[in-house]
Protein backbone atom coordinates (compact mmCIF):
# COMPACT_ATOMS: atom_id res chain seq x y z
CA UNK A 1 0.00 0.00 0.00
CA UNK A 2 2.65 1.87 1.00
CA UNK A 3 4.79 1.77 -2.32
CA UNK A 4 1.44 2.82 -4.60
CA UNK A 5 1.70 6.16 -2.60
CA UNK A 6 4.13 8.00 -5.71
CA UNK A 7 1.96 6.79 -8.41
CA UNK A 8 -0.73 7.96 -6.66
CA UNK A 9 0.84 10.84 -5.88
CA UNK A 10 2.17 11.51 -10.00
CA UNK A 11 -1.80 10.99 -10.88
CA UNK A 12 -2.73 13.97 -8.17
CA UNK A 13 0.25 16.10 -9.99
CA UNK A 14 -1.11 14.98 -14.21
CA UNK A 15 -4.53 16.49 -13.08
CA UNK A 16 -6.44 13.64 -12.50
CA UNK A 17 -9.21 14.40 -10.20
CA UNK A 18 -11.91 12.46 -10.62
CA UNK A 19 -12.28 10.28 -7.26
CA UNK A 20 -11.57 7.06 -8.13
CA UNK A 21 -10.83 3.69 -5.15
CA UNK A 22 -7.22 4.82 -5.44
CA UNK A 23 -8.13 7.64 -4.25
CA UNK A 24 -10.19 7.11 -1.47
CA UNK A 25 -7.53 4.56 -0.68
CA UNK A 26 -4.91 7.19 -0.80
CA UNK A 27 -7.06 9.25 1.65
CA UNK A 28 -7.08 7.26 4.04
CA UNK A 29 -3.61 6.37 4.21
CA UNK A 30 -2.67 9.68 4.21
CA UNK A 31 -5.19 10.31 6.88
CA UNK A 32 -3.72 7.57 9.03
CA UNK A 33 -0.22 8.32 8.63
CA UNK A 34 -1.16 11.94 9.88
CA UNK A 35 -3.00 10.51 12.48
CA UNK A 36 -0.42 8.33 13.51
CA UNK A 37 2.30 11.10 13.39
CA UNK A 38 0.18 13.19 15.47
CA UNK A 39 -0.19 10.18 18.19
CA UNK A 40 3.54 10.18 18.15
CA UNK A 41 3.86 13.73 18.33
CA UNK A 42 1.82 13.94 21.75
CA UNK A 43 3.47 10.56 23.29
CA UNK A 44 7.17 12.39 22.33
CA UNK A 45 5.86 15.98 23.92
CA UNK A 46 4.02 14.28 26.98
CA UNK A 47 6.53 11.39 27.55
CA UNK A 48 9.51 12.27 25.57
CA UNK A 49 11.89 13.53 27.98
CA UNK A 50 10.95 10.95 30.73
CA UNK A 51 11.48 8.21 28.46
CA UNK A 52 14.67 9.46 27.28
CA UNK A 53 15.82 9.78 30.92
CA UNK A 54 14.98 6.30 31.88
CA UNK A 55 17.06 4.82 28.53
CA UNK A 56 19.15 6.46 28.81
CA UNK A 57 20.19 5.52 32.55
CA UNK A 58 18.95 1.66 31.51
CA UNK A 59 15.86 1.42 33.35
CA UNK A 60 13.82 -0.22 30.85
CA UNK A 61 11.02 1.30 31.30
CA UNK A 62 8.60 1.22 27.69
CA UNK A 63 6.61 4.21 26.45
CA UNK A 64 3.94 2.29 26.97
CA UNK A 65 4.33 1.09 30.62
CA UNK A 66 4.17 5.16 30.76
CA UNK A 67 0.88 5.65 28.98
CA UNK A 68 -0.32 3.21 30.93
CA UNK A 69 0.42 4.99 34.28
CA UNK A 70 -1.13 7.91 33.43
CA UNK A 71 -4.31 5.76 32.99
CA UNK A 72 -3.70 3.92 36.17
CA UNK A 73 -3.39 7.01 38.41
CA UNK A 74 0.63 6.74 39.08
CA UNK A 75 2.59 9.09 38.47
CA UNK A 76 4.93 7.91 36.30
CA UNK A 77 8.13 10.76 36.82
CA UNK A 78 8.02 9.59 40.51
CA UNK A 79 8.24 5.51 39.08
CA UNK A 80 10.87 6.32 36.64
CA UNK A 81 13.37 8.42 39.27
CA UNK A 82 12.82 5.39 41.63
CA UNK A 83 14.01 2.66 39.09
CA UNK A 84 16.65 5.29 37.99
CA UNK A 85 18.07 5.27 41.75
CA UNK A 86 17.32 1.53 41.85
CA UNK A 87 19.42 0.82 38.77
CA UNK A 88 22.43 3.42 39.56
CA UNK A 89 22.70 2.14 42.72
CA UNK A 90 23.13 -1.79 41.18
CA UNK A 91 20.46 -3.26 42.87
CA UNK A 92 17.84 -2.32 40.27
CA UNK A 93 18.77 -5.86 38.34
CA UNK A 94 19.32 -7.99 41.54
CA UNK A 95 16.69 -10.50 41.53
CA UNK A 96 17.10 -10.85 45.32
CA UNK A 97 15.95 -7.38 45.80
CA UNK A 98 13.40 -7.73 43.41
CA UNK A 99 13.15 -4.21 42.00
CA UNK A 100 10.08 -4.24 39.12
CA UNK A 101 8.19 -1.21 37.61
CA UNK A 102 5.15 -3.50 38.46
CA UNK A 103 6.07 -3.87 42.18
CA UNK A 104 6.83 0.12 42.39
CA UNK A 105 3.42 0.77 40.50
CA UNK A 106 1.77 -1.61 43.29
CA UNK A 107 3.49 0.51 45.94
CA UNK A 108 1.89 3.71 44.83
CA UNK A 109 -0.97 2.61 44.95
CA UNK A 110 -0.88 1.20 48.29
CA UNK A 111 -0.03 4.40 49.23
CA UNK A 112 3.67 3.55 50.54
CA UNK A 113 6.56 5.91 49.61
CA UNK A 114 8.18 4.38 47.16
CA UNK A 115 11.40 6.58 46.85
CA UNK A 116 11.72 6.55 50.74
CA UNK A 117 12.06 2.19 50.00
CA UNK A 118 14.08 2.59 47.54
CA UNK A 119 16.35 5.10 49.60
CA UNK A 120 16.23 2.51 52.57
CA UNK A 121 17.21 -0.58 50.06
CA UNK A 122 20.00 1.10 48.95
CA UNK A 123 20.98 2.28 52.01
CA UNK A 124 21.13 -1.16 53.42
CA UNK A 125 22.76 -2.56 50.21
CA UNK A 126 25.77 -0.25 50.82
CA UNK A 127 25.82 -1.30 54.65
CA UNK A 128 25.80 -5.18 53.49
CA UNK A 129 22.38 -5.50 55.41
CA UNK A 130 19.99 -8.20 54.24
CA UNK A 131 16.90 -6.07 52.78
CA UNK A 132 14.55 -7.20 50.11
CA UNK A 133 11.86 -5.19 48.13
CA UNK A 134 8.89 -7.25 50.05
CA UNK A 135 9.89 -6.27 53.93
CA UNK A 136 11.21 -2.90 53.04
CA UNK A 137 7.77 -2.33 51.43
CA UNK A 138 5.82 -3.84 54.02
CA UNK A 139 7.39 -2.40 56.71
CA UNK A 140 6.56 0.83 55.19
CA UNK A 141 2.93 0.32 54.88
CA UNK A 142 2.95 -1.56 58.42
CA UNK A 143 3.49 2.58 59.41
CA UNK A 144 7.31 2.53 60.09
CA UNK A 145 10.13 4.61 59.13
CA UNK A 146 11.82 2.29 56.89
CA UNK A 147 14.72 4.63 56.25
CA UNK A 148 15.06 5.49 60.28
CA UNK A 149 15.08 1.69 60.55
CA UNK A 150 17.82 1.03 57.85
CA UNK A 151 19.72 3.82 59.54
CA UNK A 152 19.46 2.62 63.52
CA UNK A 153 20.68 -0.53 61.98
CA UNK A 154 23.72 0.90 60.74
CA UNK A 155 23.79 3.28 63.65
CA UNK A 156 22.26 2.36 67.13
CA UNK A 157 20.96 4.66 69.00
CA UNK A 158 20.36 5.00 72.98
CA UNK A 159 17.20 4.97 74.84
CA UNK A 160 17.46 6.22 78.28
CA UNK A 161 15.91 4.32 81.50
CA UNK A 162 13.64 5.48 82.42
CA UNK A 163 12.89 7.71 79.43
CA UNK A 164 11.45 10.92 81.44
CA UNK A 165 14.49 11.20 83.08
CA UNK A 166 13.71 10.40 86.64
CA UNK A 167 15.67 7.30 88.37
CA UNK A 168 14.92 4.32 89.18
CA UNK A 169 13.99 2.80 92.56
CA UNK A 170 15.26 -0.93 93.81
CA UNK A 171 15.59 -2.10 96.92
CA UNK A 172 18.95 -4.48 98.21
CA UNK A 173 18.32 -7.15 100.48
CA UNK A 174 19.64 -5.26 103.40
CA UNK A 175 16.83 -2.64 102.94
CA UNK A 176 19.15 0.15 101.30
CA UNK A 177 17.27 2.29 98.54
CA UNK A 178 19.52 2.33 95.35
CA UNK A 179 18.53 5.12 92.65
CA UNK A 180 19.35 4.09 89.24
CA UNK A 181 19.55 5.80 86.01
CA UNK A 182 20.61 3.40 82.42
CA UNK A 183 21.41 3.69 79.31
CA UNK A 184 20.49 1.49 76.72
CA UNK A 185 21.96 1.25 73.01
CA UNK A 186 19.70 -0.89 70.48
CA UNK A 187 19.56 -1.38 67.36
CA UNK A 188 16.69 -2.57 64.76
CA UNK A 189 15.87 -5.62 64.06
CA UNK A 190 14.97 -6.19 60.41
CA UNK A 191 13.33 -9.18 60.53
CA UNK A 192 11.14 -8.14 63.63
CA UNK A 193 10.26 -5.04 62.79
CA UNK A 194 6.59 -5.83 61.80
CA UNK A 195 4.49 -6.63 64.39
CA UNK A 196 7.50 -6.13 67.39
CA UNK A 197 7.73 -4.44 70.48
CA UNK A 198 8.58 -1.03 70.64
CA UNK A 199 10.95 1.09 72.58
CA UNK A 200 8.34 1.43 75.38
CA UNK A 201 8.92 -2.55 75.87
CA UNK A 202 12.78 -2.05 76.13
CA UNK A 203 12.37 0.76 78.71
CA UNK A 204 9.73 -1.19 80.36
CA UNK A 205 11.69 -4.81 80.54
CA UNK A 206 15.51 -3.31 81.08
CA UNK A 207 13.58 -1.92 84.15
CA UNK A 208 12.20 -4.67 85.55
CA UNK A 209 15.91 -6.12 85.30
CA UNK A 210 17.33 -3.58 87.23
CA UNK A 211 15.09 -3.66 90.00
CA UNK A 212 15.16 -7.45 90.38
CA UNK A 213 19.12 -7.75 90.08
CA UNK A 214 19.43 -5.08 92.95
CA UNK A 215 16.69 -6.91 94.84
CA UNK A 216 18.48 -10.19 94.54
CA UNK A 217 21.40 -8.71 95.82
CA UNK A 218 22.67 -9.12 99.49
CA UNK A 219 24.17 -5.64 99.92
CA UNK A 220 23.89 -2.28 98.30
CA UNK A 221 27.37 -2.16 98.62
CA UNK A 222 27.79 -5.11 96.37
CA UNK A 223 25.91 -2.74 93.75
CA UNK A 224 27.91 0.12 94.34
CA UNK A 225 31.27 -1.98 93.82
CA UNK A 226 30.30 -3.60 90.73
CA UNK A 227 27.41 -1.63 88.98
CA UNK A 228 28.58 -4.10 85.70
CA UNK A 229 26.74 -7.04 87.27
CA UNK A 230 23.27 -5.72 86.88
CA UNK A 231 23.99 -5.11 83.12
CA UNK A 232 25.17 -8.16 83.14
CA UNK A 233 22.41 -9.73 84.66
CA UNK A 234 19.90 -8.11 82.29
CA UNK A 235 21.63 -8.80 79.55
CA UNK A 236 21.48 -12.56 79.95
CA UNK A 237 17.54 -12.44 80.42
CA UNK A 238 16.96 -12.30 76.87
CA UNK A 239 14.71 -8.71 76.96
CA UNK A 240 14.68 -8.26 73.40
CA UNK A 241 12.72 -11.23 72.66
CA UNK A 242 10.07 -10.51 70.11
CA UNK A 243 10.88 -6.62 69.98
CA UNK A 244 11.83 -4.38 66.76
CA UNK A 245 15.34 -3.86 68.41
CA UNK A 246 18.01 -6.17 69.52
CA UNK A 247 19.72 -4.86 72.73
CA UNK A 248 23.85 -4.14 72.36
CA UNK A 249 24.91 -3.25 75.72
CA UNK A 250 23.12 -2.07 78.61
CA UNK A 251 25.58 0.83 80.93
CA UNK A 252 24.68 2.17 84.31
CA UNK A 253 24.87 5.85 83.67
CA UNK A 254 24.31 7.05 87.15
CA UNK A 255 23.29 5.33 90.80
CA UNK A 256 22.33 7.07 93.84
CA UNK A 257 22.02 5.31 97.81
CA UNK A 258 18.49 6.16 98.37
CA UNK A 259 16.96 6.07 102.54
CA UNK A 260 17.62 3.02 104.52
CA UNK A 261 14.13 1.59 103.84
CA UNK A 262 14.58 -1.55 105.74
CA UNK A 263 15.24 0.44 109.21
CA UNK A 264 12.38 2.38 108.54
CA UNK A 265 10.49 -0.71 108.25
CA UNK A 266 11.52 -2.12 111.02
CA UNK A 267 10.99 1.06 113.13
CA UNK A 268 7.98 1.23 112.21
CA UNK A 269 7.10 -2.51 112.90
CA UNK A 270 8.37 -1.81 116.47
CA UNK A 271 6.04 1.21 116.61
CA UNK A 272 3.43 -0.67 115.46
CA UNK A 273 3.80 -4.20 117.80
CA UNK A 274 4.43 -1.63 120.51
CA UNK A 275 1.21 -0.25 120.26
CA UNK A 276 -0.29 -3.85 119.40
CA UNK A 277 1.31 -5.01 123.10
CA UNK A 278 -0.08 -1.55 124.66
CA UNK A 279 -3.19 -2.40 123.35
CA UNK A 280 -3.28 -5.96 124.26
CA UNK A 281 -2.20 -5.15 128.43
CA UNK A 282 -5.38 -2.54 127.94
CA UNK A 283 -7.17 -5.43 127.54
CA UNK A 284 -6.21 -7.73 130.03
CA UNK A 285 -6.18 -4.81 132.40
CA UNK A 286 -9.56 -3.61 131.63
CA UNK A 287 -10.75 -7.51 131.74
CA UNK A 288 -9.19 -7.64 135.68
CA UNK A 289 -11.34 -4.49 136.43
CA UNK A 290 -14.15 -6.38 135.15
CA UNK A 291 -13.35 -9.38 137.13
CA UNK A 292 -12.50 -7.15 140.36
CA UNK A 293 -16.22 -5.71 139.83
CA UNK A 294 -17.50 -9.02 139.69
CA UNK A 295 -16.30 -10.04 142.55
CA UNK A 296 -17.44 -7.44 144.62
CA UNK A 297 -20.88 -7.89 143.43
CA UNK A 298 -21.23 -11.60 144.16
CA UNK A 299 -19.26 -10.77 148.10
CA UNK A 300 -22.27 -8.12 148.21
CA UNK A 301 -24.41 -10.67 147.11
CA UNK A 302 -23.53 -13.29 149.35
CA UNK A 303 -23.70 -11.01 152.76
CA UNK A 304 -27.28 -10.22 151.73
CA UNK A 305 -28.13 -13.45 151.79
CA UNK A 306 -26.35 -14.03 155.31
CA UNK A 307 -28.33 -11.52 156.36
CA UNK A 308 -31.98 -12.54 154.68
CA UNK A 309 -30.22 -15.74 156.64
CA UNK A 310 -29.72 -14.44 160.40
CA UNK A 311 -33.10 -12.58 159.46
CA UNK A 312 -34.99 -16.08 159.15
CA UNK A 313 -33.68 -17.04 162.58
CA UNK A 314 -35.77 -15.39 164.79
CA UNK A 315 -39.39 -16.28 163.06
CA UNK A 316 -38.58 -19.88 162.80
CA UNK A 317 -37.72 -19.66 166.73
CA UNK A 318 -41.21 -18.15 167.00
CA UNK A 319 -42.73 -20.52 164.76
CA UNK A 320 -41.12 -23.52 166.86
CA UNK A 321 -42.56 -22.08 170.18
CA UNK A 322 -45.99 -21.36 168.94
CA UNK A 323 -46.35 -24.96 167.59
CA UNK A 324 -44.40 -26.40 170.60
CA UNK A 325 -41.55 -28.05 169.01
CA UNK A 326 -38.95 -26.30 170.78
CA UNK A 327 -36.88 -28.24 173.14
CA UNK A 328 -34.30 -27.20 175.65
CA UNK A 329 -31.56 -28.86 176.47
CA UNK A 330 -32.98 -31.56 178.94
CA UNK A 331 -34.98 -32.86 176.32
CA UNK A 332 -38.60 -30.98 177.52
CA UNK A 333 -40.43 -28.64 175.37
CA UNK A 334 -40.63 -25.51 175.52
CA UNK A 335 -44.08 -25.17 178.25
CA UNK A 336 -42.56 -27.96 180.47
CA UNK A 337 -38.95 -25.76 180.78
CA UNK A 338 -40.81 -22.69 181.32
CA UNK A 339 -43.06 -23.73 183.84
Amino acid sequence: MLSQLPILFAQKAQGKNTPTEGDIVFWLIVGGIVFLLFIVFILAVSYGKIWLQAYMSRARISIFSLVGMTFRQVTSRLIVEAKIKAMQAGIGTDPHTGITTQRLEAHYLAGGNVIGVINAIVAAHRANIDLDFDRAAAIDLAGRDVIDAVRTSVYPKVIDCPANGGTLSAIAKNGVELKVRARVTVRTNLEQLIGGATEETIIARVGEGIITSIGSSGSHLEVLENPNRISKAVLERGLDAHTAFEIVSIDIADIEVGENIGARLQADQAEADTRVARARAERRRADAVAREQEMKAKVSENRARVILAEAEVPLAMADAFRSGNFQGQNGADGRGATS
